[in-house]
């Protein structure tokens, strides 16, 4: 038998896997929530530690998303469109810190930047330490979270495909104008969805920034690194964080995974040939 929606028809017996797997995942956070004290939740939640790791979980968070974004859009217009034969092998290293247990990424960040490192040796004699410092925490979240928005972003211009763009090119747009007029508004709700992602994964990071960072108060110490303190000292205090953060977390992939629709991108393509006929398409 089949269920019957909106979408394509789809098997009932695949209804019980399914339904499995959800309550595998929903089942310890649960659990999670009936064993918070909620009658002191927010005096848990709000102790002056918990604020500032917190305040600096948000603060690296943002910085970390900004560098993504910066680095992670040339990188996936790389991947899309240019064609090159070490592509397989660049994608492998976008690719490798989703499979890199974080603690691996932590060291490898420590023998590049630390102060016996590559390039932190010659840092450190120009007065510029980055290991063990809050730099440290955004390098080790930019780390980790950078294969989000690239592999978003490189789905979204490969699904999107270079129509458009060609268009654009044969009615006289240069590269830059096709990139800023078609491109970049063509790829903005992936680009967003990308960046809420990586500011989802920036603010869960633990083992990269532990082992690069530290947990220095007010420096380092992030909100994980926080709960996995707290776990030992004040296991309700744990229990109240680790809420705290899977909320944060619901209401950013929330947000991440809202449905766009196709109304942006059919109203830019009727901008093109809007732009098209006016006559300014003129090769820069």
């Amino acid at each position: 038998m089949l269920l019957r929606g909106p979408g394509l028809a789809v098997p009932r017996w695949v209804l019980v896997p399914a339904l499995a797997g959800f309550a595998f995942v929903a089942a310890p956070l649960v659990a999670l929530a009936g064993a918070v004290d909620w009658s002191d939740f927010f005096g848990l939640v709000s102790s002056p530690t918990s604020r500032d790791a917190l305040s600096l979980s948000m603060k690296t968070g943002v910085a970390s998303t900004a560098l993504c974004v910066l680095l992670g859009v040339p990188m996936a217009v790389v991947l899309a469109r240019v064609r090159w034969r070490i592509l397989p092998v660049l994608r492998a290293m976008v690719l490798l810190p989703l499979v890199l247990p974080p603690v691996v990424g932590g060291l490898a960040l420590l023998y590049l930047f630390g102060r016996n490192g590559m390039l932190g040796g010659h840092l450190e004699a120009a007065g510029i330490r980055i290991a063990f410092s809050t730099t440290a925490v955004v390098l080790a979240q930019v780390f980790v979270a950078l294969p989000f928005l690239v592999i978003t972003l490189e789905g979204a211009m490969r699904t999107a495909g270079e129509r458009y763009e060609r268009i654009a090119a044969t009615l006289g747009a240069g590269p830059s104008t096709v990139w800023w007029r078609i491109t970049v508004p063509l790829l903005r709700p992936a680009l967003v969805s990308g960046a809420v992602l990586s500011f989802a994964r920036a603010l869960g990071e633990f083992g990269a920034t532990l082992t690069f960072a530290g947990s220095l108060r007010g420096r380092t110490r992030t909100l994980p690194l926080e709960i996995y303190l707290q776990r030992e000292d004040d296991p309700d205090a744990a229990v109240a964080l680790s809420l705290l953060l899977v909320l944060v977390a619901v209401v950013i992939v929330l947000v991440a995974y809202r449905r766009v629709g196709v109304a942006g991108g059919r109203e830019w393509a009727g901008g093109l040939w809007r732009w098209g006929g006016s006559g300014r398409g003129r090769r820069r």
